[in-house]
């Protein structure tokens, strides 16, 4: 399995990152909630990159991207990529990760990435 460019835990600064993302688009109360609920979470689900941009309707962006470049070297010099963090619905939010899930699909494109998700129930869009 070619997840070896996968930390097993999304970092700290994850969560603040997404917590921003979910706050444009809903209340802060309910990002709040969603943002706890994926901390909480000990679970790792694992998607296609390919499946993940699908999902969310955005777009793959290309290796010399700035962001994902980065990522692109630091799995290149061995280090491990925080696992992406996903609001389940329609379309699927990715929280925090987008440039990982596009780094990762240049890598491998079959990869499976271990993600955080949970499921919007709160009337969000």
């Amino acid at each position: 399995m070619a997840n070896e460019h996968w930390k097993e835990e999304p970092e700290e600064q994850d969560f603040p990152s997404a917590h921003r993302f979910l706050s444009l688009l809903m209340e802060p109360q309910r990002a709040k909630r969603l943002t706890r609920a994926l901390k909480q979470s000990s679970r790792l689900e694992f998607f296609m990159a390919q499946d993940i941009l699908r999902a969310s309707g955005l777009p793959l962006l290309p290796s010399d991207d700035h962001e994902v470049a980065t990522d692109l070297t630091k799995v290149k010099s061995g280090e491990r990529l925080s696992p992406v963090l996903l609001v389940r619905g329609t379309p699927l939010w990715i929280a925090d990760g987008y440039h990982r899930v596009c780094a990762s699909y240049h890598i491998d494109e079959d990869a499976e990435i271990p993600s955080r998700i949970v499921t919007r129930s709160d009337g969000a869009h």
